[in-house]
């Protein structure tokens, strides 16, 4: 293997062998290795200042991180029958956690393929690449997915705004197979018909499916408000569990419209009702209703995407977790989560007692969430962990 050598600085390594597989640009050896000598995603040996290999990664200049590590040592090279080993050993696990081909396949840096997020959906995959590195390998990686996969169709929703972080297009199109066909996900016995291309993310949130799971001992015969709703994955979860009545607010037409028809796909219609609203204000006309809910669901969008949006972000989820508790029924549950890596959950449990404390109710949490382990945390890259939220019983002071 001929590539190009990224060296670091003098104690610069020792992260990257307590685990970690990042380089920042301030931890090369410029004068040795400039990192305007690379090309975005150019494939190098990492080597310490002693010249020791490390591993094989690559490199980006124009990012804050400079290099990412694919592989320890320099034994093998990074190439389609790495990608190939790499999902064989995701599909193990996933295989082991699930009796359908429901999941996040490939999760980053977890599964050693940082950059790269694979959610498969039946005969149908969908891929996300965030990097520069993942994105000068995508024909490798489309035709490993084609080997161990054998999908229908494989999309790409390449157009996350993380990636303007490294220099790369937005853009969304098909990878793989021929177009036409619905793509479907199961989960917890109800079919979503989902939209690859025009939908969020990847078109689905795996990392809630065992948190949904949790919801059904509290909801039959309750009324449930599922804020945030997107397709209405937490709400017509609800309704299949003996809910009274399910309310499914989104800000989205086109997610709106879908609830109504995953609810009339799966027998539920006549207990789902879709609402169309910002969730800070339709909270407000609900409060001053005094209309009440058994279930409050808060599942909302990162409100905190960078570090410097931490203060305002952490007052948003107070105000949203003391809105949603407004609505309440006396002995109600709180469902509340944060996808933000920037938020802790001790903050998050702080902005529930702060926002009880303030309507003079209390608080007992009753179960810690954490994301699905198809996501699995990587113990040495904290931003791997990042999904967190509770189940929380709020009674009258």
């Amino acid at each position: 293997m001929e590539y190009p050598a990224l060296y670091l600085k003098r104690g610069e390594d020792a992260r990257l062998r307590a685990g970690h597989l990042w380089v920042y640009s301030n931890e090369v050896d410029v004068a040795r290795s400039p990192l305007s000598a690379f090309e975005p995603g150019e494939i190098a040996a990492i080597l310490d200042h002693r010249d020791k290999p490390i591993g094989i990664g690559y490199v980006n200049p124009n990012s804050l991180i400079a290099a990412r590590l694919v592989s320890r040592g320099v034994e093998h090279a990074l190439d389609r029958s790495l990608i190939v080993h790499r999902l064989n050993v995701a599909l193990a696990l996933r295989e082991r956690l699930y009796s359908e081909p429901y999941y996040r396949l490939v999760f980053g840096e977890s599964d050693g393929l940082p950059g790269l997020v694979l959610d498969r959906f039946g005969d149908v995959v969908v891929g996300q690449i965030a990097t520069a590195g993942m994105e000068r390998l995508k024909d490798e990686i489309a035709a490993a997915v084609v080997k161990v996969l054998k999908p229908r169709q494989l999309w790409w929703k390449n157009d996350a705004s993380i990636r303007t972080m490294e220099h790369l297009p937005e853009y969304a199109d098909l990878g793989h197979g021929e177009y036409g066909g619905e793509t479907i996900v199961r989960e917890g016995g109800l079919e979503f018909a989902i939209d690859p291309i025009g939908g969020q993310k990847t078109g689905w949130f795996y990392d809630q499916r065992e948190n949904r799971d949790l919801l059904a001992r509290f909801v039959a015969g309750k009324r449930v408000l599922d804020m945030f709703s997107y397709l209405g994955a937490w709400g017509l979860r609800a309704a299949a569990a003996g809910a009274s009545e399910v309310v499914c607010v989104d800000a989205s037409a086109a997610a709106v419209e879908a609830i109504a028809r995953n609810a009339e796909r799966n027998g539920l219609a006549d207990r789902v009702t879709a609402v169309r609203a910002d969730a800070f204000d339709h909270l407000k006309a609900l409060r001053d209703a005094r209309e009440h809910y058994d279930v409050v669901i808060l599942d909302p969008p990162a409100f905190i995407k960078r570090k410097k949006d931490f203060a305002e972000g952490r007052l948003a989820y107070r105000r949203i977790n003391e809105l949603g508790m407004q609505v309440l029924a006396r002995d109600g549950l709180l469902v509340t989560c944060s996808c933000s890596h920037h938020m802790p959950r001790a903050t998050l449990l702080e902005a529930v007692q702060q926002g009880v404390r303030h309507l003079d109710r209390q608080a007992q949490m009753l179960i810690a969430l954490q994301q699905a382990p198809d996501h699995p945390v990587h113990p040495a890259i904290a931003e791997t962990d990042y999904l967190k939220g509770f189940v929380c019983r709020v009674l009258p002071a």
